[in-house]
């Protein structure tokens, strides 16, 4: 399949996972409240399993075992590779799970420097430590998965790794929906994560074993094979996750003000929705693809590749990144204002919301920048450039949350600024480091799309402004708040789209093209998705 092609299976799914996360985050706020005690309790006990989620399930652990994967069946054969992979499986998991027995056990004595705000209520921080430590499972089935959808990805598959995710989703709904109290909705919720981790390696085992790839549950074994796999996919992971631990970091800080965790969850699902849709998406999906490219010395197969994914991904974040920035209360206040969630919650969201929203771009072009890296298993330099977007966060972030409040603004918004600054020191090394190298420079067609698809998505702000601005009469004359957000975002995609192809940012050719078959990764060939 084509790049575009693989990245609308992967955006189709994702997008039925992310509305079910967003059904979710209704019943979790109308349940537990908009900034209440058992609502910052979920979302700390949701810090950790969402990092390695987002590090593993999401692409960045996947992304650094896929070229070795991919080298293995190669150069070695079929057997040889699964036989790699059955290694490399059996030694992850069982680091992973003495790592999730020792935060089991500690997990009493971190949870209070988690969520500092309420070391004098045991009973809040009772019940965050108990469904931290029903939901911590989750680490293992993640480490699982993440390897199962390497191996589907280096085969061209890449539905069932798309799809898997639902699962959290439709796991995590039921229980707060028939629970009969709050208490055990929580508890019942932090069990159905791990529940939902169980099934998601049921699939993708399913997916690989029907693909012929023989993995076997053995001894852990430190081979040859998986010890080149750790030296790419441990940086790797660090270097795919630098925007996923600066929101760890973040959460941490957030941890000493009551309602600032439950507001930087419910602006952290909102912003990182672009970068499920389209940025991991199109990580994914480069990979294989310019392994092939390397392997074969083709610089110029390579640099289309990154072309593509660069315009592809702009085309759809640079939208989505400006409605962000102009009417970020009107999106929150019309889909989670309801319950206990009120419309105080949602502006004290919305102005955290704002300040994510203009690194949406940088937090997307790292997803597309990475994979040069790992394709050439290099990952050690993506590494270095995170941990310096991580350090430069946490001053950042750390200096402004203390600063902010002496001057009577919310130390989270502080937040918010120090996690996109970083993002786009993030890119600009990621960028000059791939130029140093030979390995990819963007040249003047690209940039001079990037100018024209800000252009179209300026157009459309500004009639998203226009309508934040008239937000209240918009509510009456639609009938509801809702109906009035659905038609403006409908609306705002048709203008945006007129002024794409009127400011020839995207052709019909160009598309045309971005969906003809092409020839398979990997040695697979592209007769369809999994």
């Amino acid at each position: 399949m084509s790049l575009a092609r693989n990245v609308f299976v992967q955006t189709f799914f994702t997008l039925g996972s992310r509305v079910l996360g967003f059904a979710r985050d209704l019943a979790l706020n109308a349940r537990f409240g908009g900034q209440g005690p058992l609502m910052d309790a979920w979302a700390t006990a949701q810090m950790l399993p969402n990092l390695f989620r987002r590090l593993f399930a999401e692409g960045a652990f996947a992304q650094g075992f896929v070229p070795v994967f991919a080298a293995a069946r190669a150069q070695e054969g079929e057997v040889a590779a699964d036989r790699m992979a059955s290694q490399a499986m059996a030694f992850i998991m069982t680091v992973v799970a003495l790592v999730t027995i020792a935060i089991e056990v500690g997990m009493p004595w971190i949870m209070p420097f988690l969520l500092s705000a309420y070391v004098d209520d045991p009973a809040t921080l009772a019940t965050a430590t108990l469904m931290a430590q029903l939901a911590m499972p989750y680490l293992v089935f993640m480490t699982l998965a993440a390897l199962l959808s390497g191996v589907l990805n280096t085969l061209g598959r890449f539905a069932l790794t798309a799809a898997a995710p639902i699962m959290l989703n439709i796991c995590t709904i039921i229980p707060l929906v028939v629970a009969p109290t709050d208490q055990q909705a929580a508890e019942w919720a932090a069990i159905a994560v791990t529940v939902s981790g169980f099934l998601q390696c049921a699939l993708l085992w399913w997916g690989a074993r029907k693909l012929g790839v023989d993995l076997r549950v053995g001894l852990p074994v430190l081979g040859k094979g998986v010890r080149r796999m750790l030296a790419i996919a441990v940086p790797g992971a660090i270097a795919g996750g630098a925007l996923q631990v600066s929101s760890l970091v973040t959460q941490a800080l957030s941890g000493s003000d009551e309602g600032a965790r439950s507001v930087l969850y419910n602006s952290d699902r909102l912003y990182q929705l672009p970068l499920g849709l389209i940025g991991v998406a199109v990580g994914l999906a480069l990979v294989p693809r310019l392994s092939r490219h390397f392997a074969e010395n083709d610089q110029a197969g390579a640099a289309r590749t990154m072309d593509d994914g660069i315009g592809l991904s702009m085309a759809f974040t640079l939208p989505a990144a400006v409605a962000l920035l102009i009417m970020p209360f009107f999106i929150i206040d019309a889909t989670v204002t309801r319950g206990a969630f009120t419309a105080a919650d949602a502006e004290r969201t919305a102005e955290v919301l704002r300040q994510f929203a203009w690194g949406v771009p940088a937090f997307v072009l790292a997803k597309v920048f990475t994979p040069p890296f790992f394709a050439r298993q290099k990952s050690k330099r993506p590494m270095q450039f995170s941990l310096i977007s991580v350090a430069i966060t946490v001053v950042v972030g750390a200096a402004l949350w203390y600063w902010l409040p002496t001057q009577g603004i919310d130390g989270t918004i502080g937040l918010g600024i120090a996690t996109s600054f970083g993002a786009w020191v993030n890119v600009f090394l990621l960028a000059r480091a791939l130029a140093g190298e030979g390995a990819y420079t963007m040249g003047a067609p690209v940039w001079k799309r990037m100018v024209r698809l800000m252009m179209a998505s300026v157009l459309m702000g500004v009639f998203a402004g226009v309508c934040a601005w008239q937000y209240p009469l918009l509510s009456e004359l639609l009938w509801k708040k809702e109906v009035a957000v659905l038609v403006v975002i409908i609306v705002g995609v048709v203008i945006y789209g007129v002024a794409a192809f009127a400011l020839r940012a995207v052709t019909l050719s160009e598309i045309k093209g971005a969906l003809r078959r092409e020839k398979g990764v990997a040695g697979v060939p592209s007769g369809g998705e999994g």
